[in-house]
């Protein structure tokens, strides 16, 4: 990627890390499917931050342990309880719904977060970001349709899951300003591990050498999605970068269709298209503030 640093403009070299963040949510998506055919999702979790608790101590060594210093445990312990509970919701949503359907109810994330900044951090609520929020509510009620079969607990699983993404994305922003990304993402894995090993062991399962490449693969996609989408952030606007992460819907419909034989649902579509109007409307607007 350094060459291509080199080679490209910015936005096309974030274009090329998105890629890659892409390629890891759906490979994570789909190793998660098929896991949750043998091991209960909290196996799953433990799974996941084990392989990450060795990648992120590796990258730690070698950048060096001065990283794990910290002054706020207390916030990383809220900011872990919260993304465990987003990660919980979404990978038990894997074993129930389709995968589009998982990551549409996930891109509600936003809505939540625009709200959380609003009542914990004191941020306003300009015309821009009431509009995302308007037509994100929109597009949520189009992709559940309340009333129908549609609406089910694993729908309300990955919801509240949404919900635990937007408040740990409200803790990252506070811890950043004093603590390195990757010493955010250590704490994440090995405060995560106990919260998933614990009820494993009430139902566990040894993993099978079958399952092993699906084990490998979900863990390292998990850390290899959220590093190349920050890549892809230092890089290019929001503008440009949440678009592509959008496409993950349409990529992630041909994966279900091809792999499950999931069909298409249009009020889907419908929803996730009125979710990316709102959130386009808000990053140009929040753009714009930045360039004036």
């Amino acid at each position: 990627m350094d060459n291509i640093n080199m080679r490209f403009s910015a936005p096309v070299t974030a274009a090329f890390w998105m890629i890659g963040a892409l390629l890891s949510f759906m490979a994570m998506a789909v190793s998660g499917r098929e896991l949750s055919a043998d091991y209960t999702t909290f196996q799953i979790l433990f799974f996941r931050s084990v392989i990450g608790v060795v990648l992120i101590g590796i990258l730690v060594a070698h950048s060096g342990v001065h990283l794990l210093k910290t002054q706020h445990l207390t916030r990383h312990w809220l900011r872990n309880i919260a993304h465990f509970g987003g990660q919980y919701g979404w990978f038990y949503g894997l074993a129930y719904l389709s995968l589009a359907e998982v990551i549409a109810i996930e891109f509600t994330t936003p809505i939540w977060t625009a709200l959380f900044a609003f009542f914990l951090l004191g941020e306003k609520l300009s015309t821009a970001r009431i509009t995302a929020l308007v037509l994100g509510v929109i597009g949520l009620l189009l992709i559940l349709r309340p009333s129908t079969e549609a609406l089910n607990p694993a729908a309300l699983a990955v919801l509240a899951g949404a919900l635990g993404y937007a408040f740990s994305y409200i803790q990252t922003k506070s811890l950043s300003g004093t603590d390195a990304p990757l010493t955010i993402l250590f704490y994440m894995t090995l405060m995560q591990l106990p919260f998933g090993l614990v009820p494993s062991l009430m139902d566990w399962k040894s993993p099978s050498w079958a399952m092993m490449p699906w084990i490998l693969l979900v863990g390292i996609t998990a850390m290899s999605a959220h590093y190349c989408m920050t890549r892809a952030f230092k890089l290019a606007d929001a503008t440009v970068v949440v678009p592509m992460d959008f496409m993950r819907l349409p990529l992630i419909m041909v994966v279900g269709y091809l792999l499950y034989q999931e069909s298409v649902d249009i009020w889907l579509l419908a929803g996730a298209l009125l979710m990316l109007v709102g959130n386009l409307i808000n990053v140009r607007a929040e753009q714009k503030k930045l360039n004036s």
